[in-house]
């Protein structure tokens, strides 16, 4: 491996990870923690990101390239909304240089769409799609979460895309409503169930019913005793059947996407998609997407602006 060149951070509302990278995007130390937003609000933004690096014996002038919510009005220091539809390279020239540091501290800025009749907003999952940027790829990523985003690239730049709250309302929906008891104790999705598959396939062919079937997964628990597992699995399939039609009416024919997802997300959305009927599907890790994503802006802003690399 070589010299270290910059680290890099995904700094969110409730996580933190850090990697220190050569020039080459090769790990060379690494660093998580769950101190998010609140907690380093707290404790200070600066204070929490020098104790890291001081864990790897990151020397002072090795600069920083940082994306996620720590770029918000709440975060550090707030990095503007660059409009779509944009070039993913501008996500580093227009980097957002935070005052008074140490170090080079710079913030990636986030995507807004402002124009027509669906405004929407991402911050830390444009990261991401920097990988898929540079390799020119054209159609459409999916990126799974608390609200899932999809994203239509064209020639390395992001031409629209459209969010779902398929996560929040899972958690809500499984944690505050009256869907709550059914699925208490639950175990967690197994994507190969036959609960899910049915399920994805109900809401993506008649999504306009999720009212309705999100209902019967109470009822089904009240008369028919279906245990908890096989209801949180149906409400999991319930949700992601209804973000794939969803997408597909926004978005159009959903062959070929870019799945960019991690874990437990990249196993349920690769059956989902399988189950809707969707082909030629390739899988990106997300992980390696938001660490790719950042040393290419890191070398943009910091290297290649130096002079230092060819």
């Amino acid at each position: 491996m070589g010299a270290l060149a910059h680290a890099v951070v995904d700094w969110g509302t409730s996580s933190f990870r850090l990697w220190t990278l050569d020039r080459d995007g090769r790990v060379l130390g690494e660093q998580r923690s769950g101190q998010g937003l609140l907690t380093a609000a707290k404790e200070g933004f600066e204070t929490v990101l020098e104790s890291h690096l001081a864990a790897l014996d990151v020397p002072a002038e090795v600069p920083v390239m940082m994306c996620g919510m720590v770029g918000s009005r709440t975060g550090w220091t707030e990095a503007a909304y660059l409009d779509a539809p944009v070039r993913l390279e501008r996500l580093a020239t227009h980097a957002t240089r935070v005052p008074d540091t140490r170090r080079p501290v710079r913030i990636l800025p986030g995507i807004a769409q402002r124009e027509g009749a669906h405004p929407d907003v991402m911050r830390g999952e444009e990261t991401q799609l920097l990988a898929l940027a540079g390799e020119r790829h054209s159609g459409l990523a999916c990126l799974p979460g608390t609200h899932s985003k999809w994203v239509e690239l064209k020639g390395g730049a992001v031409l629209r895309f459209a969010t779902f709250m398929t996560g929040e309302l899972f958690q809500l929906l499984r944690t505050a409503s009256v869907i709550a008891p059914a699925v208490e104790g639950g175990a967690a999705v197994d994507p190969g169930s036959a609960e899910f598959s049915e399920a994805v396939g109900e809401a993506f062919a008649a999504p306009e019913l999720l009212s309705n079937q999100l209902f019967e997964l109470r009822a089904g628990w009240l008369l028919a005793g279906r245990g908890a597992s096989a209801t949180n699995a149906r409400l999991s399939g319930l949700l992601i059947g209804l973000e794939l039609a969803g997408a597909r009416r926004r978005m159009g024919s959903l062959d070929g996407a870019v799945l960019v997802a991690a874990g437990p997300a990249a196993a349920l959305y690769r059956r989902a998609l399988a189950v809707a009927g969707v082909a030629d599907i390739t899988v990106r890790d997300a992980e390696a997407s938001v660490r790719e994503g950042l040393h290419a802006a890191a070398k943009l802003a910091f290297l290649e602006a130096q002079g230092a690399c060819p």
